[in-house]
């Protein structure tokens, strides 16, 4: 960095943006509601895109002007269906392909609330896209089309229902709102037959996935294109037998989200760009931070001073545990920084290691697991390749009790706790710890092939012992 940047930084920090402008949350009041991070799932065109923009034009972020410009250019390009979708698919590919590539971001509020909606692509091809959106959540909504032969297609093998639903569990999505969308669609007609059809073939899937029906998951029938049940409730007659919340009533009426607000803080860098100095992005997942506020960058060990805060586009003098922020950072180049490394406390930072020891729950493999086996980790916001370098025990996963010898191999299905050996240092924590870092996937050849749970990190140096 030149004299002339750190000037620039220098005259940035004292520029005219004094405490009194900025409020204790932000200079907005509305930045002092809880913020929700809500990531949309499900199997490629199940309506994620266009729910996600219905929301935005429902609660005014998107006013109607812009609307009816999307919707005149979707149908110059044969595509009327798709211009709800363009609030959030901003890119030529993804309007032309009419697919979500990668992880949209767009916010809207309520009443009550702040909402980070999190749009992430529903094509198998794009899953590590999805996977970074899950991990930033604190909701997940799992849009599930109604019309006869998409359900099937999206829940049946192949599709990404099943697998966009545990990952989300495993990277611990607290809540789960199934929306049953098109149930306006002509093949479907709101009828009660094909809703009960879609829940009882979902319900015991989720709870094999580790959902609890009763208190994390929520069924709701709507129509995203036509934007009934989502902000008001179905008109009177068209859906009798449904007397349960709107979209947005439940949003607002769930119970708070339990923050780590007396952490350390620990922020996993989802993205970054140079503007005025080095900007990164992510969410917060413990902690807080303050403008002048000393940070350690792992797992490079890059200490930086935050000289600037930004929620959405409102510049604050804080923020905290579940907020989506902008950092800018002084005393770090942007080539200094990648996606999966983490913004920390310099007194408390998080592990960060080459090797480390999980429970693993194989789901589908080919054949079988054994030591060398290769494979892709995805942790928070970061990915890496990774070896199986050894096999501990096996865990009945009904009596959990562990086996008295070391496997040679594992097959579906079964569980192993397993040393891992990463390609390079990775930053993680023990899931005991601080379990948005210590859930992880592997994958390989394009498929979830187990997901697993942090046991213990093995330290690379003194500062960094478990």
């Amino acid at each position: 960095m030149d004299e002339k940047e750190i000037q620039a930084f220098d005259e940035l920090a004292k520029l005219s943006i004094s405490d009194d402008s900025l409020g204790t949350a932000g200079a907005a009041s509305s930045l002092d509601k809880e913020n929700i991070n809500v990531v949309f799932i499900g199997h490629v065109d199940a309506g994620k895109s266009t729910l996600g923009g219905q929301l935005l034009y429902l609660t005014g972020m998107v006013d109607k002007r812009t609307l009816e410009k999307f919707e005149k250019e979707s149908k110059e390009l044969n595509r009327e269906s798709w211009y709800l979708s363009w609030a959030l698919d901003t890119s030529e590919e993804e309007r032309h392909k009419g697919i979500t590539v990668e992880c949209g971001r767009a916010h809207f509020e309520t009443d009550k609330r702040r909402f980070t909606i999190l749009d992430a692509p529903g094509h198998k091809n794009f899953v590590p896209s999805m996977i970074s959106g899950a991990a930033q959540s604190d909701v997940a909504v799992l849009v599930i089309s109604a019309r006869k032969g998409e359900f099937e297609t999206g829940f049946e093998k192949g599709g990404q229902t099943r697998e966009h639903a545990m990952l989300v569990k495993t990277l611990g999505v607290k809540r789960l709102i199934v929306v049953i969308n098109k149930m306006d669609e002509p093949s479907v007609g709101w009828a009660k037959e094909r809703w009960d059809e879609c829940i009882d073939k979902l319900t015991p899937f989720l709870r094999q996935t580790g959902f609890n029906l009763k208190t994390e998951v929520e069924f709701i029938p709507i129509s995203g294109l036509k934007g009934y049940n989502i902000k008001e409730p179905i008109p009177q007659g068209m859906c009798p037998w449904y007397t349960g919340p709107t979209l947005l009533g439940f949003l607002d009426s769930m119970p708070s989200i339990e923050r780590r607000l007396d952490a350390p803080l620990l922020m996993p860098v989802s993205g970054k760009y140079r503007e005025m100095g080095t900007m990164v992005t992510g969410k917060i997942e413990s902690g807080q931070v303050k403008r002048g506020q000393n940070v350690l960058v792992m797992p490079n060990r890059h200490q930086a001073e935050v000289l600037g805060i930004y929620i959405e586009e409102t510049e604050v003098k804080s923020a905290k545990s579940g907020d989506n922020v902008r950092l800018r950072l002084k005393g770090v180049e942007e080539e200094d920084v990648a996606t999966g490394f983490v913004v920390c406390d310099p007194i408390r930072p998080i592990k960060a290691a080459t090797t480390f020891q999980a429970q693993l729950v194989i789901l589908q493999i080919k054949n079988i697991i054994a030591p060398g086996f290769k494979a892709v980790l995805h942790i928070h916001t970061c990915s890496e390749e990774i070896t199986i370098a050894s096999l501990e025990y096996t865990i009945d996963r009904k009596t959990q009790e562990k086996s008295s010898k070391k496997p040679m191999f594992v097959r579906q299905n079964e569980s192993v706790v397993a040393t891992i050996e990463c390609g390079g240092t990775i930053c993680l924590e023990a899931a005991s710890d601080c379990d948005p870092l210590g859930r992880f996937t592997l994958r390989d050849e394009g498929r979830t092939i187990a997901v697993g749970k942090v046991l213990k990190v093995y330290a690379t140096d003194e500062t960094n012992a478990s």
